[in-house]
């Protein structure tokens, strides 16, 4: 990081007079998120009482630390009433291009008529970036969010084809283009474009915030997150105390099984987001954060830990911030720690959790994972009636979510069938097996979204317990080495191959995958009948 920042003090002493009162490391004093944010470059020169808070508050817009930017891009309209970029400012803090929390229509409306005063005052190349956030909200809201997060692409692509080498337009051209990929589409031809067009912005500002955040999530897929690594490793480092940029390398060390570096960020990010909340709440970036934690430990056998990230975040006595990442993890976070062990008759008695005066039925899709829970333990348990009645659950559910958001209805969907599955099973093998295997297949359609780590309890992992339990070890194998494709070094698909591979007398494929799971459990601090049962068989094969 001091050879990134060194060239970047060289930089800055080439640039003509308007690059340097343009291209600065945001407020310097005083300040919520402290002194380093990374690099942001501004449309036009501004009065250096108001550049400061623009400065700070663009920062923080490509960081998505949305609620605290618009403070920044207030406060700039507070000491000039005239400064178009920040309504413009306070405009793209509601438009959340990649979470699934389209504004309200009061958000909306708020953000139409901040642009609409942008405008007034707009000089210069202003007016381009004013036009493009316009595109969004110019035909009104529509009923899916996709067709303004089109226009919003199809906006910021006029800017960044007008001034190619504009950091910040390259930079929110890649985030609005990126929204509009369609996470069926494995070729990716729209996440790799993306990830190179950051390349672009690095080149131009090595320690730019939205550069960084962006590439991360394109390449937040298994096929790409190699490619992501680098990006991630240096991402927390240029925004040290901002709870999402700590968070975000994460996703893509997840998606290597970088166990032990995605606990040490989610570490620093749950400890960062509870030092700055949202307002009189508590962030959504903490129970974010603890999610993430969470399943990290349960890959490494870590169950006592895991316990006590859960513990800590039940027992808070604050408020939270409504927020689809934070009622993921509400409903998720308890499921894990029994699905993730097996523990199906108390998965059965599992009840969504809310703290107290939250609103949960805002996300019905997220109240859908503990009926997920619940079905599943319960079919896994023999109670074929109490599976039938989450089951029904989850269909009333589903209804909720279908006009709302076509992905998350898709994963209930999967949910669903995966209880009939496990339900059907119990009478019918062959019909369960078939059901099963549908699940799976319609999962490996879809990607993860970005606000879980991965699936409470991948489809393709209950495909291989159920051929496991058939005794059909070879088809059983293959599945839970497709899981590994999707979710490297995942607890249960890694013993899954190892098993597997044992019932089939493959020694050499049952060491390695074994070992592979031996190693990452090394710390484990909970008694394990499968950790026991791999030791046992590499020391009677060495």
């Amino acid at each position: 990081m001091r050879k990134i920042y060194s060239f970047i003090l060289i930089l800055c002493f080439t640039f003509s007079a308007f690059a340097m009162s343009n291209k600065m490391k945001p407020q310097e004093k005083g300040v919520k998120y402290g002194n380093q944010l990374g690099t942001v470059q501004l449309p036009i020169e501004y009065k250096s009482s108001v550049e400061s808070h623009l400065k700070y508050g663009l920062a923080l817009l490509h960081h998505m630390t949305y609620t605290e930017s618009r403070e920044e891009f207030i406060k700039a309209t507070e000491v000039d009433p005239k400064c178009a970029l920040g309504y413009w400012g306070q405009a793209m803090t509601y438009i959340h291009p990649l979470w699934s929390d389209p504004p309200s229509e009061e958000d909306f409306n708020k953000g139409l008529n901040l642009i609409k005063k942008a405008k007034q005052y707009q000089k210069g190349k202003e007016a381009d970036y004013i036009m493009a956030v316009e595109s969004y909200y110019l035909k009104g809201k529509e009923k899916s969010e996709k067709n303004n997060l089109s226009n919003f692409a199809d906006g910021w692509e006029k800017v960044f084809k007008k001034y190619p080498s504009d950091p910040e337009a390259a930079a929110f051209y890649a985030l609005s283009y990126l929204s509009t990929a369609d996470p069926e589409d494995k070729s990716y031809e729209k996440q790799r474009r993306v990830g190179k067009i950051a390349e672009g912005v690095l080149k131009i500002i090595p320690d730019h915030p939205g550069a960084h955040h962006y590439m991360i999530h394109a390449y937040d897929y298994p096929e790409l997150a190699p490619m992501g690594l680098e990006i991630s490793k240096s991402y927390g480092e240029i925004a040290p105390e901002v709870p999402h940029a700590l968070h975000m390398p994460s996703h893509i060390f997840i998606r290597l099984g970088l166990w032990e570096e995605s606990i040490m960020m989610n570490s620093r990010s749950a400890e960062a987001a509870l030092k700055h909340p949202a307002k009189d709440t508590i962030s959504l970036h903490y129970p974010h954060a603890v999610d993430y934690l969470i399943y990290a430990y349960l890959q490494r056998g870590e169950d006592l830990k895991a316990k006590e990230a859960l513990k800590n975040l039940m027992s808070m006595k604050e408020d939270f911030q409504s927020h689809i990442a934070a009622s993921y993890t509400f409903n998720a976070a308890p499921a894990r720690l029994l699905l993730e062990r097996q523990k199906w008759n108390e998965a059965m008695k599992l009840e969504p959790w809310v703290p107290e005066n939250y609103d949960s039925n805002k996300f019905p899709a997220m109240e859908a994972i503990t009926y997920f829970a619940k079905g599943l333990g319960a079919a896994r348990s023999g109670n074929k009636s109490s599976a039938e009645k989450s089951i029904q659950k989850l269909l009333e559910l589903y209804d909720k979510t279908e006009s709302v958001s076509p992905y998350w209805s898709k994963q209930i969907k999967i949910q669903s069938l995966s209880i009939m599955a496990w339900t059907t099973y119990i009478t019918d093998k062959k019909k369960g097996l078939e059901m099963m295997k549908e699940a799976a297949m319609m999962e490996a359609t879809t990607e993860k979204h970005p606000v879980t780590p991965g699936e409470v309890l991948p489809a393709r992992e209950l495909y291989g317990d159920m051929l496991l339990d058939s005794k059909q070890y070879k088809k059983a194998q293959d599945e839970y080495e497709a899981s590994l494709k999707r979710n490297k070094n995942r607890f249960n698909s890694l013993y899954g191959a190892g098993r597997t591979a044992e019932m089939q007398g493959d020694v050499t494929s049952a060491k390695y995958y074994y070992e592979v799971f031996i190693g990452q459990t090394r710390g484990a601090d909970t008694e394990n009948e499968r950790i026991s049962r791999a030791k046992m068989y590499l020391r009677n094969n060495k």
